[in-house]
C-alpha cells in the first residue's frame, strides 16, 4: 500500500488500530480527520474509564498522525473529559 494514496476512512481505521495497539482500549470514533504532507492527522476518542452512571465516563481523544501507507508517525492524547461535557473547560 506504500504507493496507494490512504483514504480518510483507511487513515481512520489504522489511526484507531493504532491507539487501541497501544492504549489497550477499544476507539469510540473519530473525531476529526485531516490530510498533512506526511499523511494524516486523526483524531480518535476512546474511553478511558467504565463509571457508572455511564455519563460519568471518562473519555480521551488521541491525535494521531499516519503516514501514506497508514504507519505511526506520532500519537499523544490530546484531551480528557467526562462524557457529555462540551469543549474544553
Amino acid at each position: 500500500m506504500a504507493n496507494a494514496r490512504l483514504t480518510a476512512q483507511d487513515a481512520a481505521l489504522s489511526a484507531a488500530r493504532h491507539v487501541r495497539d497501544l492504549t489497550g482500549h477499544e476507539p469510540e470514533g473519530v473525531t476529526s480527520i485531516a490530510r498533512t504532507e506526511e499523511g494524516w492527522r486523526v483524531g480518535v476518542e476512546v474511553v478511558e474509564t467504565h463509571r457508572i452512571p455511564d455519563s460519568t465516563d471518562i473519555l480521551a481523544v488521541y491525535r494521531v498522525q499516519v503516514d501514506a501507507a497508514g504507519d505511526l508517525i506520532s500519537y499523544d492524547r490530546d484531551d480528557r473529559y467526562y462524557r457529555g461535557r462540551a469543549g474544553k473547560e
